[in-house]
């Protein structure tokens, strides 16, 4: 399974990017899709999962400001964030949750106050 992400960028604090992650194979058929993301020093933390069945969670640090969203049609899975703040500023990550976990290569988002 490879995962190919994009969208990252530079924002204002405010401001909104949406990333977006290309799956290789069909998602319909993986147990859950995720974004993760890394800021320096410190450990990858899960930002919003969702489930095959549609199931949706996210980190109580981004509810109300950022949708998790999948289109099986193209096989792809985004993040619409909205309202960035500085904190958000890490390396995002997308994650398909299989057997095994696979994971994308990741995209920067940098959010400047």
């Amino acid at each position: 399974v490879q995962l190919v992400e994009s969208g990252g960028g530079l924002v204002q604090a405010g401001g909104s990017l949406r990333l977006s992650c290309a799956a290789s194979v069909s998602i319909t058929g993986i147990n859950a899709m995720a974004w993760y993301r890394q800021a320096p020093g410190k450990q990858r933390e899960l930002v919003a999962l969702i489930s095959s069945g549609g199931s949706i969670n996210y980190a109580d640090s981004v509810k109300g400001r950022f949708t998790i969203s999948r289109d099986s049609s193209n096989d792809t899975v985004y993040l619409q964030m909205n309202s960035l703040k500085p904190e958000d500023t890490a390396v995002y990550y997308c994650n398909a949750q299989m057997i095994v976990y696979y994971w994308g290569q990741g995209t920067q988002v940098t959010v400047s106050s």
